[in-house]
């Protein structure tokens, strides 16, 4: 318990059980002063109290962990900061403590506000054709998966029964043969740079003829979550109170999360990641599929009784554009004004073909470690139209020493961590060299001689 001070949950608590302080006191078996001191933050909620709240009420003990806090934190700084609101870090701090639902309630409400703002931005600029899916249906999906720490359990043990029996690395061909065999679906190969195309009337499944067998075996998985776990997936996305867009979105990333469960089934991809230390690519070469799809795997590792490192995973452009982002951690980016350009994942795009470290402090005195690599999908000849990303992988350096990327780095040394941010908006370090906006909220003070954020000005 980082933080022990949670009076204001113990009263919500009690509201809750419409209990009176002094029947809380005589069950916790404490003095009805000690208990309204605890209520007032005037003493700390110890772990003895706290096992007494346990027993005496079967509580999840999770109501009074700060674990959640920083995640929390960030959401609020920015949905605040998003409405030019200058509430300090340390006031943002004591809401998420000792709030934490009127906390997520500022969030849900912001969020509603930028996705009605959004629309009414379409509508103003008379946008006649509208994308697939809007912005907020994909940050909705992201937003459950997040809330999840990135696991789901249900699907994942599924996909474990089946994928445990197979040969790990080579399950194209066998997953082929359930295919056929349970569904009477056959597989042709084709060409044209498509990924996947299900016929249900003739039978056929249609798989890129430039597929790997990793990939291949990644897309038959996908269509066997839409086969046989249709109904798991349509119970988890009726439970949501997501509009129909998001619905059909969560439903498309269920069906690729059993994908990856079910070609890395939990508790054999887990144990080879302990043996090889987290190497990706060794990872990546015994289960036969790509760099990103072992990144996207580690990073939903947390079944309660097996859990693997906490991952956060993230995939961006060279323009900064997000376009993956799960996460098993606390650590948290913000949704406005970009990332921080200090972190290692831009770098990777002048350094492809290699595997970048970094020991990086965010703002509040978090350490993590991080790799990044730069990735290129496509590849179909001469001329063709090819796609790089960068993706990161990062952990708290708590964790950091079961990873074989920490070997030869000194995690003691907080002060050679590479100083990061959230993103300029939010980020409050002033000595920044690449800041390339003031925090929102905040008043800019710069010397007269100082151009960094004066529109129209010379470059050095």
């Amino acid at each position: 318990m980082a933080k022990a001070f949670m009076g204001v949950r113990l009263k919500r608590l009690r509201e809750d059980r419409g209990i009176t302080q002094a029947s809380l006191a005589r069950a916790l078996e404490i003095s009805p002063s000690y208990l309204n001191q605890i209520e007032n933050n005037q003493r700390p909620l110890t772990v003895p109290v706290l096992l007494k709240l346990n027993a005496a009420f079967g509580l999840d003990v999770q109501l009074f962990s700060d674990a959640d806090e920083a995640r929390l934190i960030a959401e609020l700084r920015g949905a605040l900061a998003d409405q030019g609101a200058g509430a300090s870090l340390a006031e943002v701090r004591e809401i998420a403590a000792n709030m934490p639902a009127v906390a997520r309630a500022i969030v849900a409400m912001q969020a509603r506000l930028r996705d009605l703002s959004d629309r009414a931005d379409a509508l103003a600029g008379q946008i006649s054709t509208p994308a697939s899916s809007s912005p907020a249906a994909f940050e909705a999906v992201r937003d459950w998966f997040y809330e999840r720490r990135n696991h789901v359990p249900d699907l994942d043990t599924a996909a474990e029964a089946v994928g445990a029996d197979l040969p790990a690395g080579r399950m194209a061909q066998p997953l082929a043969e359930r295919l056929a065999t349970r569904h009477g679906i056959r597989i042709l190969h084709a060409e044209g740079g498509i990924l996947r195309r299900f016929e249900p009337g003739a039978g056929l499944l249609h798989l890129g003829a430039h597929l790997t067998p990793g990939q291949q075996a990644f897309q038959i998985a996908t269509q066997l979550a839409l086969l046989e776990q249709g109904g798991l997936m349509a119970r988890l996305c009726a439970a949501t109170q997501l509009d129909p867009e998001a619905q059909a979105l969560l439903r498309v990333g269920l069906a690729n999360y059993y994908a990856g469960a079910l070609i890395m089934p939990y508790r054999a991809f887990l144990a080879a990641a302990e043996a090889l230390s987290y190497d990706i690519e060794l990872l990546a070469h015994r289960f036969g599929v790509g760099f990103e799809t072992v990144c996207h795997r580690l990073s939903t590792l947390q079944r309660p009784e097996a859990r693997g490192v906490p991952f956060f995973f993230i995939r961006v452009d060279r323009a900064g554009n997000i376009s993956k982002r799960q996460s098993a951690t606390d650590f948290h980016f913000s949704r406005i004004g970009g990332s921080c350009p200090l972190w290692n994942i831009y770098e990777a795009f002048s350094r492809p073909d290699e595997i970048l470290r970094q020991v990086a402090q965010m703002p509040d005195g978090r350490s993590y470690l991080w790799i990044a690599r730069q990735l290129r999908q496509g590849g179909g000849g001469f001329g063709a139209a090819e796609k790089r990303f960068a993706v990161a992988l990062g952990c708290d350096l708590a964790h950091a020493d079961r990873l074989v990327y920490a070997r030869g780095l000194n995690l003691r040394a907080p002060d050679l961590a590479t100083k990061i941010g959230p993103g300029c908006k939010l980020c409050e370090r002033a000595d920044c060299p690449q800041r390339a906006f003031p925090t929102l909220g905040k008043p800019l003070r710069l010397r007269p001689e100082e151009t960094r954020f004066a529109p129209y000005s010379g470059s050095e």
